[in-house]
């Protein structure tokens, strides 16, 4: 029986490919960091994907400054990001954003975005699937001051990144 010695130099290069291996399901589902990243780290500044021409994005994005945020904006379209931050479609709507480290779809209101800063849960972000009339952005004058019921859900990633769960985070009746 012949015994070969495990050299350091193969020890440090097994450890490293266990380090990058334990580190990849992480990496894979975060998305990639876009140029603007640096300045939407602060928990004030909210980075904004949508379409050119959608004026509600535009009037949600003005409601987030009348609270206080400070926004950076691309203006491509947010199908993309939104699946890659792992986002289901079926919880998707006109934009997509990110701030804090959460995501958020949709019309969310201001003030669900500054408690979920606040209350910090483990979670993917927010969503308002579809687009309510009468949400933030959804409220101009041409809904005639028309209000629908919806829900701000909070997205939490199952076990071992499979899917995402939902629950209700804040209901507007």
């Amino acid at each position: 029986m012949t015994f070969n010695p495990t050299t350091r130099r193969q020890w440090l290069a097994a450890g490293t490919a266990l380090l990058a291996a334990a580190a990849l399901p992480a990496w894979a589902a975060s998305p990639a960091a876009p140029a603007t990243t640096a300045t939407a780290t602060a928990s004030n500044t909210v980075e904004v994907w949508k379409d050119p021409n959608c004026g509600c994005c535009k009037d949600w994005i003005d409601h987030m400054h009348q609270a206080g945020f400070k926004t950076v904006v691309h203006d491509s379209g947010n199908a993309a990001v939104r699946a890659k931050l792992g986002l289901p479609q079926n919880l998707g709507s006109c934009h997509t954003a990110l701030v804090g480290g959460y995501l958020l779809e949709g019309h969310v209101p201001a003030s669900d975005v500054k408690k979920l800063l606040q209350e910090k849960p483990k979670a993917l972000g927010l969503t308002v699937p579809g687009m309510p009339v009468g949400s933030p952005g959804m409220d101009g004058p041409e809904y005639g001051g028309r209000k629908d019921p919806y829900d701000v859900l909070l997205v939490t990633r199952n076990l071992m990144n499979s899917n995402v769960s939902t629950r209700v985070f804040t209901s507007y009746r």
